[in-house]
C-alpha cells in the first residue's frame, strides 16, 4: 500500500513542488481539503479530497473539515502496538504517514487597520492546531511540517535513507509543530486579553503576560564576548529594528542593538526641526536642534566629542551629504536614519566598515518593557508619555521667557533619555553637560556643570528627580545657570525653592518623574 500523505496549507509556498516530488519520486497518495486540494489539482496532481476519504462533507461554512477518526486516527495511530493496527484495520482508517499543515494568518489579520473581532475570530483555526498537535505527539511514527522552510530538508532526508525518514528528524519537526502552536495561541489570547482590558489598571493587572520570539539571527556575542546572544523578533509580522536596511557596514552586535533602541527613543521626541542625538553606552552625549541637519550634527559632537568617539548617531532626518561627510571625520559605530540621499550613501562608502542604517519610521517601539530578574521578569509600560509644558507650575518669583521655555522642554526631553541620577545642561537647543548614572545627584550637577564650563553661563539645567537639597541649586547658579527644571515633590522643595529666588533663577516642577535605572 502506498504512504498516504496529509496536506493542508494556509501559505501555499513550495506547495505543488512537494507535493510533485512526493507522488513521483517516492510514491505517496494524497489527500487534502478545501484550497489546498483545489491548488495541487490544478497543478495536475492526483488528490483525493478529505470529504471523499471520511464520506463526511466539509460543513459549517469550512469550519469543519479534518475533525474526523479517518484523520486523527490515521495520524495517532501507534503503528507498533497491535492493539492501534487491529483497530485501524476493523475501522478502514490507513495510517498517515507525513502531515503538512501551516494556519490561518492570524496574527496578520489583526495587523490590518480596523480588523473587526468577527473577522479576527474567523481567522482563528481549529482544525490545523489539531493536526499539527496530534502529529507532534506521534512524532515516533509520522513527521510533520508546518513550514515550507522544511520541506526541502524533508525531501533530502527521503533520498538520503532509501525513502525513509530519521528519528531525530521527526522530533526535531515535532519540536517545531509544537513552538508554531504555541505562538499561534499565545497571538489569539494576546489579542482577546487586548480586547477585554479598556482600562489602564485592567493593563497593569492582567493575569498572564505572554511573550515570544522568532529567530532572526544569533549574534557574535553579547555585552561580552564570553556571553552568548540571539536576536529575536516579536511577532509574525517584521517590525522595528527588523524592517530596517542596512545600506553598508559590519553585522549588527547586540550592543549596538541596545544602543540603536536607545537612540531610537530619544529621536522620537524631536519630529519638526532636524535634530540628531549621539548617543554611547545608552546614554546621549551630545543632542542638539538646529535649521540644519549638519548644524545639529556639529552642535551635539560639540557638546563631547571626546566621548561621541565610537558612538551611535542617530538623526530624524534624511542624511544629505554635508552631514554624512561631517559624520566621516570621527570614528562612529552607527548611523541611523529616516533616509539617506544617493550623495550621502557615496560618502559613507569610504567608510565602508561604519553601520549605516535606514528606518523609515523611527517612532515605531514598544509598549512596554521589560527586566529579567531571578525567577521571573518585570514588566512596565514604555516611558512614551508626551510632556507638555501647559502642565507645568512656575514656582519660582522670576518667571521664564519664551526663549528659555523653548530651551528647558529641549533639555526636558533629552534628561529623560540619561541614565539616573541624571542631569543635562543645555544652551541653544543643545547639550552643554550631561552627567549620567550618579549614585547622588551632587555628583551628576558637578560632573554636567564641569564639561559645560565657561558655556554654562546663560544655561538652562534638568534634572530627572527632584532636588532633595538646595546645594544643587546653588551650584548650577553659580556656574552660570539661569533656570532649572525638575519634577518637584522633595520634603525640602522649598529650600530650592528660596534658593532659586535669592539667586535670581527661574524654577520649573513638572510634576512627572523620568528616572531611566
Amino acid at each position: 500500500m502506498k504512504r498516504l500523505a496529509l496536506l493542508s496549507t494556509s501559505d501555499k509556498t513550495g506547495l505543488i513542488d512537494l507535493a510533485k516530488s512526493l507522488v513521483t519520486e517516492f510514491d505517496y497518495e494524497i489527500i487534502s481539503s478545501g484550497g489546498t486540494a483545489k491548488t495541487l489539482k490544478d497543478a495536475g496532481i492526483s488528490v483525493t479530497k478529505v470529504s471523499d476519504y471520511t464520506g463526511f462533507p466539509e460543513i459549517l461554512g469550512g469550519r469543519v473539515k479534518t475533525l474526523h477518526p479517518r484523520i486523527h486516527g490515521g495520524i495517532l495511530a501507534r503503528k507498533d502496538l497491535p492493539q492501534d493496527v487491529e483497530e485501524l484495520n476493523a475501522n478502514n482508517i490507513r495510517p498517515i504517514d507525513l502531515v503538512v499543515v501551516n494556519l490561518y494568518p492570524f496574527e496578520k489579520t489583526i495587523s490590518q487597520p480596523e480588523v473587526t473581532l468577527a473577522e479576527a475570530i474567523e481567522k482563528i483555526d481549529i482544525g490545523g492546531p489539531a493536526m499539527l498537535r496530534a502529529s507532534a505527539k506521534n512524532f515516533a511514527h509520522l513527521t510533520v511540517l508546518c513550514n515550507p522552510s522544511q520541506y526541502n530538508s524533508y525531501l533530502e532526508e527521503l533520498r538520503k535513507n532509501t525513502g525513509e525518514v530519521s528519528l531525530e528528524f521527526r522530533q526535531k519537526c515535532a519540536l517545531t509543530g509544537f513552538q508554531h502552536t504555541a505562538t499561534y495561541d499565545q497571538a489569539i489570547a494576546t489579542y482577546l486579553q487586548e480586547q477585554q482590558t479598556t482600562s489602564e489598571l485592567e493593563k497593569s493587572e492582567k493575569e498572564t503576560f505572554f511573550l515570544s520570539g522568532k529567530k532572526i539571527k544569533t549574534l557574535r556575542y553579547g555585552e561580552n564576548p564570553h556571553q552568548s546572544a540571539t536576536w529575536y523578533q516579536r511577532g509574525v509580522n517584521a517590525s522595528g529594528w527588523a524592517t530596517s536596511k542596512i545600506l553598508q557596514g559590519k553585522e549588527l552586535s547586540y550592543n549596538n542593538l541596545v544602543d540603536l533602541e536607545a537612540a531610537r527613543r530619544i529621536i522620537t521626541e524631536f519630529s519638526d526641526a532636524p535634530t540628531v542625538a549621539i548617543l554611547k553606552h545608552t546614554n546621549p552625549c551630545g543632542v542638539a536642534v538646529d535649521e540644519t541637519l549638519l548644524g545639529a550634527y556639529e552642535a551635539a559632537l560639540a557638546g563631547d566629542s571626546v566621548s561621541a568617539f565610537g558612538g551611535i548617531v542617530a538623526l530624524n532626518k534624511s542624511i544629505d551629504a554635508p552631514t554624512a561627510t561631517a559624520m566621516t571625520k570621527t570614528f562612529l559605530e552607527c548611523v541611523v536614519a529616516p533616509g539617506c540621499e544617493p550623495e550621502a550613501e557615496e560618502i559613507f562608502q569610504k567608510k565602508s566598515k561604519l553601520r549605516v542604517l535606514i528606518s523609515p519610521d523611527l517612532n515605531q517601539g514598544e509598549s512596554e518593557t521589560i527586566k529579567v530578574i531571578a525567577g521571573g521578569f518585570l514588566a512596565q509600560d514604555a516611558d512614551n508619555g508626551v510632556d507638555n509644558s501647559s502642565d507645568w507650575k512656575i514656582v519660582t518669583e522670576k518667571k521664564p521667557t519664551t526663549e528659555q521655555m523653548e530651551e528647558l522642554m529641549f533639555a526636558w526631553k533629552v534628561v529623560k533619555h540619561v541614565k539616573s541620577n541624571a542631569i543635562v545642561v543645555t544652551k541653544n537647543r543643545a547639550t552643554i553637560g550631561i552627567g549620567a548614572g550618579q549614585m547622588n545627584r551632587v555628583g551628576a550637577v558637578k560632573i554636567a556643570l564641569e564639561q559645560a564650563g565657561e558655556k554654562a553661563i546663560g544655561s538652562v539645567l534638568a534634572s530627572d528627580a527632584f532636588f532633595p537639597f538646595d546645594d544643587s541649586v546653588k551650584t548650577a547658579a553659580a556656574a552660570g545657570a539661569t533656570a532649572i527644571i525638575q519634577p518637584g515633590g522633595s520634603l525640602k522643595d522649598k529650600d530650592s525653592i528660596a534658593a532659586a529666588n535669592q539667586l535670581g533663577l527661574v524654577m520649573i516642577f513638572t510634576g512627572i518623574r523620568h528616572f531611566l535605572h
